[in-house]
């Protein structure tokens, strides 16, 4: 894998993403989403960092689960200066969210569709020769 690309996961909580950002071009967050969307739909939705609020309108509706989401942990490293200058979240609209549910075929059929959407984006971000 090219020296500018890091993988930070599996991470269980998204405030365990905070000061591991450092300021990267690209962050690239890939997760199971509830959105309505068909099971197994991937979408590539690119959070916009200068106008993040957890209640601004307009904003894609990443949620979470957990105690903090995606946007309050950005809001915390803009804070402290560490918010990466890019952040895209790749979904995949799940079926079970209940703990130790298994992958369902569906989302299992979406995983190269996902991973083409990643390398799309890194791709993209790397200096043409």
């Amino acid at each position: 894998m090219n020296d500018g690309v890091r993988d930070i996961g599996p991470l269980a909580e998204p405030l365990d993403l905070l000061g591991r950002f450092d300021g990267a071009d690209l962050a690239i967050v890939i997760d199971a989403v509830r959105s309505g969307a068909p099971i197994g739909t991937v979408q590539v939705l690119e959070i916009d960092l200068a106008h993040s609020n957890d209640d601004s309108p307009g904003e894609p509706a990443v949620t979470s689960t957990h105690g903090i989401g995606l946007v309050g942990v950005l809001r915390l490293a803009r804070a402290v200066a560490q918010a990466p200058r890019r952040l895209v979240v790749v979904a995949v609209e799940g079926e079970a969210f209940d703990l130790g549910s298994s992958m369902s075929a569906a989302v299992h059929a979406a995983v190269p569709e996902a991973l083409f959407a990643v390398t799309t984006l890194i791709e993209s971000e790397q200096p043409c020769a």
